[in-house]
């Protein structure tokens, strides 16, 4: 699951982890992975007689959308969610892109969502909607909504995400005394 202490004493530590996975996403990637395998293939045994120019489109088209759908979903088949005394930063997949950084100077609070689907979002990935904000959706399930002061929306799905927003919650009100986010 994850790497995290769990918040539920006094002190917070220093850096809280979390993780959400989709294991789904590995089937898409497989499908990329094939399409990829196809496409050598079809460069490498070639028979076809009709001509070069299909040849080309075919080996061509299957390269470019293995590597589109293979890339595309190991780039969100998981998140880390950090949370450090001054930021959060979140990243995306194997390579660690896409990538957020928001110091907490800059977030007005935080919420605990008991679900968050992809449905809601439009799907897996860094998603925007101008009614509802920016998100990284990897399953559905449990989430973090941080309320950034410019009145946007930054929304994460992760495991544990009560303990987050008790450990986000902690650091706004040492940053700012006397306020409740």
């Amino acid at each position: 699951m994850s790497e995290h202490r769990h918040a539920e004493d006094a002190s917070h530590p220093d850096v809280w982890t979390g993780r959400a996975t989709n294991r789904v996403q590995w089937l898409l990637a497989l499908v990329g992975a094939a399409c990829l395998a196809l496409g050598i293939e079809l460069a490498v045994e070639s028979a076809w007689t009709s001509g070069v120019a299909a040849l080309a489109m075919s080996v061509v088209g299957c390269i470019a959308a293995g590597l589109l759908v293979l890339f595309g979903t190991l780039a969100f088949v998981h998140v880390d969610l950090k949370l450090e005394k001054d930021c959060l930063e979140v990243r995306c997949g194997h390579i660690g892109v896409p990538r957020r950084r928001i110091p907490l100077s800059e977030v007005a609070g935080a919420d605990f969502a008991a679900l968050v689907t992809p449905c809601n979002w439009g799907g897996w990935g860094y998603r925007w909607r101008p009614e509802k904000g920016t998100a990284v959706v990897v399953r559905r399930g449990e989430g973090i909504v941080l309320r950034l002061w410019d009145g946007h929306t930054f929304t994460i799905t992760v495991d544990n995400a009560e303990s987050a927003v008790r450990v986000i919650r902690a650091r706004l009100r040492a940053i700012t005394p006397g306020t409740i986010s």
